[in-house]
């Protein structure tokens, strides 16, 4: 009865485990780009890691899902294909175990706009 009832309990303690503590926090990214123009090089910067694409046309959206460990602001980096100069972009602080969505929408002459919708808020 005693290896029955470890048995038991060694096959409970991962399925209470994944049922209780094991949560995966997540953003949904969107960049949009509303430049007007194609950008090329885009490089999102976000603590702990980046995410990017080599272009992204004029009206398109790109979405990336990212997990955030630490804090630290959000960057944005691109080079405008027609001009060839490179964007620095300071976004928003993000913090560790927030979740839910960020819109980044991209404007002509370098500037952008953030939408976050996250949770826990700072």
């Amino acid at each position: 009865m005693k290896l029955a009832a470890r048995t038991f309990v060694g096959l409970l303690l991962p399925a209470f485990g994944l049922a209780c503590g094991c949560h995966s926090y997540h953003v949904d990214t969107t960049v949009e780009n509303r430049t007007g123009a194609p950008v090329q090089l885009l490089e999102v910067d976000y603590p702990s890691a980046s995410f990017g694409t080599d272009s992204l046309a004029p009206g398109a959206d790109f979405h990336y899902r990212i997990q955030i460990l630490g804090s630290g602001p959000l960057k944005v980096q691109y080079t405008e294909s027609a001009t060839h100069k490179v964007r620095q972009i300071s976004g928003p602080q993000l913090f560790e175990r927030q979740e839910g969505r960020l819109e980044v929408v991209l404007l002509p002459e370098g500037k952008a706009e953030f939408h976050p919708e996250l949770n826990p808020k700072p």
